[in-house]
């Protein structure tokens, strides 16, 4: 039996690229903190990341297929925060954000990950920037690298 696993080296050649969201900056940032220390950690230089913001999360999808057309990334990460509000606009935020993104990481097959927060409150939102619950930006940068990897072993 084979078994292929990605590991949680960055390595020399690749690239990240980091779509994240203006709009709730005070969670977003935090996101973006996470994302950035973790690539570091694991080896990524400054000259390997590149962050490009987006006025909210709606225009996730959109940053994130320009990023992928231009053919430099890796992998791109998409970090932002919709918190619920009083009517069921972030359920439609939601869904057209996550199937762009989905698409954008099929259409050009490299890793597109899905670092939104979808919280029903600011407090759920920064529980999960780094708060009690973990940073979604360390993780969604993790799953990056090891996507990656994963893809590059599948590829030998």
């Amino acid at each position: 039996m084979s078994t292929l696993e990605g590991n949680l080296l960055v390595g020399p050649d690749d690239r990240f690229a980091i779509a994240v969201s203006r709009f709730n900056d005070l969670v977003t940032t935090r996101l973006l903190e996470g994302a950035v220390s973790t690539f570091r950690r694991h080896g990524a230089e400054e000259s390997q990341l590149t962050v490009a913001w987006a006025p909210g999360a709606f225009e996730l999808p959109l940053i994130a297929e320009r990023l992928a057309s231009t053919g430099r990334f890796s992998a791109i990460l998409a970090l932002g925060a919709v918190i619920q509000g009083e009517t069921s606009h972030h359920e439609a935020i939601n869904m057209a954000m996550s199937q762009g993104l989905m698409q954008t990481g099929l259409k050009h097959g490299l890793p597109v990950l899905f670092g939104v927060l979808t919280c029903h409150s600011m407090e759920q939102a920064i529980d999960r920037a780094g708060g009690k619950a973990g940073n979604k930006g360390m993780e969604a940068a993790l799953a990056a690298i090891e996507t990656v990897n994963l893809l590059k072993q599948i590829a030998r």
